[in-house]
């Protein structure tokens, strides 16, 4: 097999772990009305962040680096200095519709760099986890 095909074979797998891990953390954690789950998506270029209520299935406030308030901002920035600025937006969003305290959902991946960059700016922020 060629390096290509190896490289691709490791990336298919190593995300296909994270999905795991995540479906693992989600049989323990659920988003009630008064306990939304804060849930956070990592891609390459961009991270995005949602308080989700899983009663109903619906997205109380979200953010990420795309955002059009945030995205001139997150030009030039490093990816982790984005991440606490998508965590602070986030935690303002869900404060103004009266959500105090979440469950955090680190999405499988591991609390570490920008996950926990937006983590600790949403609790600098005023969201309680």
């Amino acid at each position: 097999m060629s390096a290509v095909g190896t490289m691709l074979i490791i990336k298919e797998s190593r995300n296909l772990l994270r999905k795991r891990r995540h479906l693992r953390i989600r049989k323990r954690i659920r988003g009630t009305p008064e306990r939304p789950r804060l849930s956070v998506f990592r891609s390459l270029r961009h991270i995005y962040a949602q308080i989700i209520d899983d009663t109903t299935g619906h997205t109380l406030a979200s953010a990420s680096t795309l955002d059009p308030e945030l995205r001139d901002k997150v030009k030039g920035l490093r990816k982790t200095e984005a991440s606490r600025l998508v965590g602070q937006l986030v935690a303002r969003r869900a404060l103004e519709k009266g959500v105090t305290k979440v469950v955090f959902d680190r999405g499988g991946y591991l609390y570490h760099g920008r996950v926990k960059a937006l983590a600790e700016a949403a609790r600098e922020a005023g969201l309680e986890f």
